[in-house]
């Protein structure tokens, strides 16, 4: 946040979006657990959505029927300005990122308000570094991309998992990613998003390339790896080309505790071969009708933004992500694991990271940042103290 006038601000915290599905399960968990002196509001393009969603608030906690409404728009980029202007932190849950984030993080750096989100698009996160971390570095912001399952459980688990191995050497982490859930129609329609825009990322990565400074004497990396049994997990390991190994090698960067060569290589764990075979092809073909926009927009139809799982269906939602980790002689077995992946923790690592920003003592830090660099030892804590288990399987 902008330290010089972050206390004069009406707000603690502002939910953008906070009528969508995620959203208001965010909105749901901040009721329940933000602090009695949190000043917190709701925000949201439709004003009668959003007291609609204060009724239901209000029916967790009574005293959220005083719960401050903001109409704002992602379009609009003066409300989203005042929005910015009138907090120490916003979380917003409004995607795809790449079509409609860009304005409230223009706003937030120029703000010196630190910003948090839910995105898992490698573009937008490029895109956004480049156009906006400078300014953010200058008014204060930390601007903390990906603060739900997109990358959470897999920056943190790394960051734990480094932990636990010895100082100044060389570092190996591998993250094995399992679970069974269901997905929302804004999550369906971000990655088909991503799926279709492949040549602008890779535009977008090779931007950030020119503009972020080098590594000197130390190296961090997040290679794609290769499919393979692993003997670890008894699973079948496939690489997942995805947001979370790119912000665990940031992370790396960022943190000289992850000594002076580090790699991380990230995998889907998959227990049978004909699911190991069938997966990636299955993936192949929506990434292909992702790439002509008349078959993108019949899949996009296919769910509607703002509906997801019904709760009977969260609550069988699982995941687990198990870490091996090697250096100095060292190997260990690490795990992160919770419930409903896509949704209810989604919601609570989301309202947890912004809670943290406003209330805890962190790092010094400004600009894009990831959650282990900005919030690490902190967000742990919040999180484990939240259900979402992290834990040492076994230490050699």
């Amino acid at each position: 946040m902008n330290r010089q006038n972050g206390p004069e601000r009406p707000y603690d915290i502002v939910l953008f979006g906070a009528t969508g599905f995620v959203g208001t399960l965010t909105a749901e968990y901040l009721a329940t657990h933000a602090p009695k002196d949190c000043r917190w509001a709701v925000a949201g393009r439709s004003a009668a959505k959003l007291e609609r969603l204060r009724e239901r608030l209000a029916a967790i906690d009574p005293a959220c029927s005083e719960l401050p409404l903001l109409v704002a728009d992602a379009s609009d980029p003066d409300s989203l300005r005042e929005l910015a202007e009138s907090t120490r932190v916003v979380a917003t849950t409004v995607g795809p990122y790449v079509w409609y984030g860009e304005p409230l993080v223009a706003a937030c750096a120029e703000a010196g308000t630190d910003y948090a989100d839910l995105t898992g698009e490698p573009e937008f996160v490029d895109t956004m570094f480049v156009r906006h971390d400078a300014r953010a570095r200058e008014t204060g912001a930390r601007l903390v991309h990906a603060c739900g399952f997109d990358s959470v459980p897999h920056d943190l688990g790394a960051y734990f998992t480094v932990q636990q191995l010895p100082q100044d050497v060389p570092l190996r982490v591998d993250g094995f990613v399992s679970g069974g859930g269901m997905f929302s129609g804004g999550t369906f329609a971000s990655a088909v998003t991503a799926m279709g825009r492949q040549r602008e990322a890779v535009r977008a990565a090779r931007e950030r390339r020119l503009h972020e400074p080098r590594l000197v004497g130390r190296r961090a990396r997040a290679p794609l790896g290769t499919p393979r049994f692993s003997r670890e997990t008894g699973t079948w390991a496939l690489p997942l080309p995805t947001l979370d190994p790119r912000i665990v090698a940031r992370s790396a960067a960022g943190l000289k505790r992850y000594g002076p060569d580090f790699q991380y290589r990230h995998y889907a764990s998959v227990r049978t071969l004909p699911v190991a075979l069938g997966g990636p092809a299955a993936l192949g073909a929506l990434a292909a009708l992702a790439q002509v926009p008349p078959a993108r927009e019949w899949l996009m139809a296919r769910y509607e933004p703002g509906r997801g799982p019904s709760a009977e269906q969260r609550e069988r939602s699982w995941f687990r992500v198990r870490f091996v980790g090697e250096g100095g002689g060292h190997r260990v077995f690490t795990e992160v694991s919770g419930g409903d992946p896509g949704y209810g923790e989604t919601a609570k690592m989301l309202a947890e990271s912004v809670l943290s920003l406003a209330f805890d003592e962190l790092p010094a830090t400004a600009g894009q940042v990831t959650t282990a660099v900005a919030l690490g030892d902190a967000l742990i804590a919040r999180l484990r103290a939240a259900g979402i288990v992290f834990r040492v399987a076994h230490a050699r």
